[in-house]
């Protein structure tokens, strides 16, 4: 046998490590536990979806429910008085103030009713597509746990992600594309950073992979210059034949197998990732429908853009943040709430219009779940004069598209906006209806971790069955 110019550990060295871990985390969904024996078939859902996708809308900071979608007429006949009658009331970074009315009117919109306020006027414009859910609750008052808890159904860390739970259950329709992407915003990420979209106890294989806005989708997605396509093609093949031959010797290795899959997508990526992303060719009115003519929105809305391509292409899962880095830059307003709610809903609200009615218009939104939350909300009394402290205990979500009954308000908090007390939904009861509409039931799906079988919702979880169309 000749002597090769390279050997195994020098030719993974020279394909680059960037491009090698980009395959292995983004490896197709649909190996399952790193390596099914059948390569590109998909997992069966449990029951037929209502929905194929999932873009989820993170308000990363915490949105005011009585300032967007949970219009409470009390704030200001008390403006001012402490808050009572509702218990004891918990603050996260104390200063509490009195009840604070909310700088923005309320208005009824569509066919259904829906009062919301003047932050989201584009939106209300689809409240009749909307199942607004005004009685959220979560376990923590702070961002951390709170984050992990509405991305991983858990406030611990280590724990798989939604769109890894998702991807796991049903694979990705797409060979060339990761089945699982994110988007954050331009100031930053969130706290805790990448294991919100993390795989956990998971195999790597259905962690989100992050994609960038502008430029090359992924970090070190391509190689040097000097690497040619071909060339790196026959360094790939020859890669797969020492890969192939060692598979033979070992044939219960499901993790060799599920790599050499993982250089193929990687490669496949180079082309099809960044063709994803290239909003080049959309028309003049696509690109002002998502806000790309307006400097305001022009960053949210390019992300928007860019989810609906990934869908449309087979991506299972997609996440964009809003917010990002810490206070100011997010919708963790303890001051100046209106100038800085104003901002991040003027950045979004456009975008979010035109994101569903371009779903509308291609035919995607009845298969397309679209998710709008925060990890938690915030308190109807000030503080620090006009900002809002953390609030778990009562807020808002919405959902549109695949599956759901638009039109629709599920559940009520208190008279003032503090805790959820009609029809109460925990993040769990979220998450067993997320999986529910995309054909999966939630007790159902596990993952067999530490000696027991593991799940998104844990030992908790009914279905908003109020919510399904």
């Amino acid at each position: 046998m000749p002597t090769l110019a390279l050997n195994r550990r020098e030719l993974m060295s020279v394909l680059g490590g960037g491009l090698a871990n980009v395959g292995l985390a983004s490896v197709l969904a649909s190996d399952r536990a790193l390596g099914a024996p059948k390569a590109n078939a998909l997992p069966e859902p449990h029951f037929r979806p209502k929905a194929r996708n999932l873009i989820s809308i993170f308000c990363y900071g915490g949105p005011s429910q009585v300032d967007t979608f949970d219009p409470k007429p009390a704030l200001a006949e008390h403006a001012g008085k402490a808050m009572s009658g509702v218990g004891e009331v918990v603050v996260s970074q104390g200063n509490p103030g009195g009840l604070m009315p909310s700088p923005w009117k309320f208005r009824r919109y569509g066919e259904s009713g829906i009062e919301v306020s003047d932050l989201f006027p584009n939106v209300a414009n689809h409240v009749d597509d909307l199942a607004i859910i005004r009685s959220m609750y979560c376990l923590s008052n702070d961002h951390g746990p709170a984050l992990y808890q509405m991305n991983t159904g858990t406030v611990l860390a280590g724990h798989p992600s939604v769109g890894s739970w998702l991807t796991y259950g049903l694979g990705s329709e797409n060979q060339n594309l990761p089945g699982y992407v994110v988007f954050t915003d331009h100031r930053g990420g969130p706290i805790n950073g990448q294991p919100n979209w993390g795989a956990g106890f998971m195999p790597a294989a259905f962690q989100g992979t992050q994609f960038r806005s502008t430029g090359d989708p992924i970090v070190d997605l391509r190689p040097p210059k000097e690497i040619s396509r071909d060339r790196q093609r026959k360094w790939l093949d020859l890669l797969n034949d020492l890969n192939r031959e060692h598979l033979q010797l070992n044939p219960d290795d499901n993790e060799l197998s599920a790599r050499i899959q993982s250089y193929e997508l990687a490669y496949n990526m180079q082309v099809h990732a960044t063709e994803a992303v290239d909003i080049s060719s959309e028309s003049e009115s696509v690109r002002k429908l998502y806000g790309l003519d307006d400097d305001r929105t022009r960053f949210f809305g390019r992300q928007a853009l860019m989810a609906r391509r990934l869908v449309e292409r087979g991506v299972r899962v997609v996440q964009l943040y809003s917010g990002g880095g810490n206070h100011e830059p997010t919708w963790d307003q303890h001051w100046s709430l209106k100038y800085f709610h104003t901002m991040h809903a003027g950045e979004t609200d456009g975008p979010i219009a035109g994101l569903i009615t371009d779903l509308k218009q291609r035919g995607l939104f009845e298969d397309t779940l679209i998710l709008w939350h925060g990890e938690f909300g915030r308190m109807p009394i000030s503080q620090r004069l006009d900002g809002r402290d953390h609030n778990p205990f009562g807020f808002t979500v919405w959902m549109a598209g695949g599956g759901v009954k638009g039109g629709t308000v599920v559940g009520a908090t208190d008279q003032f906006g503090y805790k959820a007390v009609e029809n109460r939904k925990s993040v769990y009861d979220l998450h067993a209806t997320l999986m529910h509409l995309m054909g999966l039931d939630h007790e159902r799906l596990t993952y067999h971790h530490n000696g027991r079988d593991m799940r998104l919702t844990d030992v908790h979880g009914n279905l908003i069955t109020e919510i399904l169309a």
